[in-house]
């Protein structure tokens, strides 16, 4: 008989969405990028989801007046900017000048910039054995760069933006803490991405009016949508449906397979090429974050 009870084999069930959910954005995001320029798909997908994550906030919390005070904007603002438009920038952007397996791979170096940031503002403290898992992750990184070979898609550059935008998210994270301990986590991300939206307005005011949309295909649409939708709103809610009732270690540790599971789906899918540096470095990444995040 299974040990695994059925409230617990359906919070597995939900945490398998979620990392499905956010694996696919990789490739729904590279498909998108095939009809929208990179920086008016980031504030198009931005606009949608803080359209979307309003009237769900309003229904599962009502209006928390206390949370749109100056007091509190003045720190989910810049934070705002920081984690959602910073992030989801860079993040496009570098997407679309590197391949789905390096943007994965360098994504997952989120946990060890939050684990530095914090340490170097005293909310964490650093071990011998997280500094050995740091370095290994960074060595694994390296020898994703070093091997580069003709015909991939990955470039430094596009690394380069990628790691920006988790790092990003890394300081929104680190943060965003004392403020997600006095605010519930939906009323954090609806107000981050609700000015993450304006903030990167003036891109759709200034690029949407030259830009063609009636030449953007049925799968572009569907791919924006499925950003905005799946990924950034119902994949968030799932996620922290499930964090309150698991350990936080459980659910990050199925997580770590968000590289490799978009990789999977990205070879068939897109026709991305798998070579041995990418196996060898991407193993090497997700090892070293592993050991840090199971380290004591």
């Amino acid at each position: 008989m299974s040990s695994v009870r059925p409230s617990q084999g359906r919070l597995y069930l939900l945490l398998l969405l979620v990392l499905l959910f956010w694996s696919f954005n990789y490739v729904a995001a590279k498909v998108a990028l095939r009809d929208f320029p990179p920086l008016l798909l980031v504030a198009m997908r931005t606009a949608l989801a803080g359209a979307l994550i309003l009237p769900v906030y309003f229904w599962r919390q009502g209006w928390d007046s206390e949370a749109w005070t100056w007091r509190e904007l003045r720190i989910l603002v810049p934070l705002g900017a920081c984690g959602v438009a910073g992030n989801q920038l860079f993040f496009v952007v570098g997407l679309s000048r590197t391949s789905v397996a390096h943007t994965g791979i360098v994504n997952a170096l989120g946990p060890l910039l939050v684990l530095l940031i914090a340490a170097s503002i005293g909310q964490e403290r650093l071990t011998a054995r997280k500094v050995i898992g740091m370095a290994i992750a960074f060595g694994g990184i390296v020898v994703l760069q070093l091997a580069h070979v003709n015909g991939s898609r990955a470039t430094l550059l596009g690394d380069f933006y990628v790691l920006l935008g988790a790092l990003c998210f890394a300081a929104f994270t680190v943060f965003g803490k004392s403020v997600s301990l006095r605010r519930q986590g939906l009323t954090v991300n609806t107000i981050a991405y609700v000015s993450g939206a304006l903030l990167l307005a003036p891109i759709i005011l200034w690029d949407g009016p030259q830009f063609h949309f009636a030449a953007v295909s049925r799968l572009g649409w569907w791919s924006l949508l499925y950003m905005a939708a799946v990924s950034s709103l119902i994949a968030y809610l799932l996620y922290y449906h499930v964090l309150v009732r698991m350990p936080a270690s459980r659910v990050s540790g199925l997580l770590y397979l968000q590289p490799v599971v978009a990789t999977l789906m990205a070879i068939p899918l897109l026709a991305e090429p798998v070579n041995s540096g990418l196996l060898v470095g991407g193993s090497l990444t997700l090892a070293g974050v592993y050991v840090t995040g199971r380290s004591a």
